[in-house]
């Protein structure tokens, strides 16, 4: 069968796809485990085979309603009484499945140090363990793991073992990364090279959750929500009047949203689409309309992931099988050398398939995501104090927005980073700042307002102890030697 009659042949293409998923089967020892796993993979496919031409209705877009996002100023205060009661409900789940790659580390993102030598693992078991001391509450801590994590989280959260926070763990799905040009599974073998296999989205923690048997262990100890949030998100802390809402309206799922900025307009959105609530992402958004989609106009509010669910809910949804027919977002790559597209899922687009399905607009500082070593300078800097693995926000900032910072590809590994820096500089007044090329800077350094720092090709710029910059362009060269 040639190409052109399996791309117009779609139940020939999803058997070959399948045989082919037998011949991967058939190289593998540990049947079982992939076995678990096919199910899933050939209905995501077929999925996308079916639904690949389909696109959304532009026109039918319209804005949420205003009862569909609640202010979180009209949220009531939970009491302390009360937290020990919502907390005996509680589960938190971080998705935990990305590597540190993108910032030049090795192995789970989740241990790199992001504030006073702590790692953002070491931060989360801090908040859960101060909460359950705080109210007498036993908050567990579920860790949703990749194949690129799994074995290596598993030694790091022994270094718990003396906390009061029970840690539980397991894998999300394995799929197989696919050919682009014929639609086939790029593998050949079970056992084939990491690059060729990927997570399919971390909309993948519900189907993953219950195929662990965690989801039924959970609701036999009495738990009834969940709060799923990425673990590189510092801002997303168990905030009990948000669980107190959703307890006492009744609501299935709630996605924490908050206010566009500059900085946010790939974000996906939270919108009304034929009469149901529905996460609208940008691959997702025809290519005339990607400006429109950016505007902070039109879309003023993007979803932090930070989620709050029914455990309930999603065993029934699970067994309804509503969550079947979740958005898949196509996302390109090239693998050595090759072409492939992966299959991948949003755990916000499953919204539409929850009862009273809310979203609460939060203040900004509930998404504090860490996903470059900009990010890093600003949360490592002295516009963040931090209390029981909670960052707060120094109170001597005058407004509460974080500054907009750019640092260039001379820092894009955190080594490099950390190289550049004698120590963070005092940002407290800073609004923005824009770094090129290399560039050193010396300790207590002072940066206000907008300051953009050059260095071109073959020059660089050591920025001396002491510098107060206000509001200033710097470019050129500027050497400090030792004599």
């Amino acid at each position: 069968m040639n190409l052109s009659q399996l791309m117009t042949d779609q139940a020939a293409t999803e058997k070959h796809f399948n045989v082919k998923l037998q011949d991967i089967l058939a190289t593998t020892t540990n049947k079982e485990e992939f076995e678990r796993e096919i199910p899933g993979i050939s209905k995501l496919y077929n999925r996308f085979l079916a639904n690949r031409k389909r696109v959304i209705d532009w026109n039918k877009i319209k804005p949420p309603p205003k009862d569909l996002v609640v202010p979180y100023s009209d949220l009531q205060q939970c009491t302390d009484a009360r937290k020990k009661e919502l907390g005996a409900k509680l589960v938190v789940l971080k998705l935990n499945g990305g590597l540190g790659t993108t910032m030049g580390c090795t192995g789970p993102k989740s241990v790199i140090e992001v504030h006073s030598g702590e790692t953002f693992l070491d931060l989360t078991v801090q908040q859960i363990k101060g909460m359950n001391e705080k109210h007498g509450t036993s908050i567990p801590l579920v860790l949703m793991n990749s194949f690129n994590t799994h074995e290596e989280t598993g030694k790091i959260i022994q270094k718990y073992s003396q906390s009061n926070v029970e840690i539980m763990t397991f894998n999300q799905s394995r799929h197989p990364r696919i050919l682009k040009d014929n639609l086939m599974p790029l593998p050949t073998k079970f056992s084939a090279n990491d690059t060729e296999w990927y997570p399919p989205g971390h909309g993948d923690v519900y189907q993953s959750l219950a195929n662990s048997g965690l989801l039924q262990q959970l609701l036999a100890q009495g738990r009834e929500y969940v709060f799923i949030s990425n673990i590189d998100n510092l801002g997303a802390t168990v905030d009990f009047n948000i669980l107190n809402m959703m307890d006492e309206k009744k609501a299935e799922y709630i996605m924490e949203v908050t206010d566009k900025t500059r900085a946010d307009v790939k974000g996906g959105t939270l919108i009304e689409y034929e009469g149901k609530a529905k996460l609208l992402e940008i691959a997702q958004v025809p290519s005339s309309k990607v400006e429109e989609f950016k505007s902070i106009k039109k879309f003023k509010i993007f979803n932090t992931n930070n989620l709050w669910l029914n455990l309930r809910a999603i065993d029934r949804t699970l067994k309804e099988d509503l969550l079947a027919d979740m958005d898949i977002i196509i996302n390109p790559k090239a693998v050595d050398g090759k072409n492939i597209i992966q299959l991948e899922i949003a755990a916000g687009s499953a919204i539409q398939y929850f009862q009273n399905a809310r979203g609460v607009n939060v203040p900004r500082s509930r998404f504090l995501p860490v996903k470059s070593t900009s990010d890093l300078f600003v949360v490592q800097s002295s516009l963040y104090s931090m209390s029981q693995g909670e960052l707060v926000m120094n109170p001597a900032r005058a407004f509460p927005t974080v500054p907009l910072v750019k640092l260039g590809d001379n820092f894009k590994k955190v080594s490099d980073y950390m190289s550049r820096f004698k120590g963070i500089p005092d940002i407290l007044e800073l609004d923005q700042l824009t770094v090129s090329g290399d560039v050193t800077f010396g300790a207590g350094v002072v940066l206000r307002g907008t300051v953009i720092i050059v260095a071109n090709h073959g020059s660089r710029i050591d920025i001396p102890e002491g510098s107060i910059l206000e509001n200033k362009v710097v470019s050129g060269n500027l050497r400090i030697l030792d004599h």
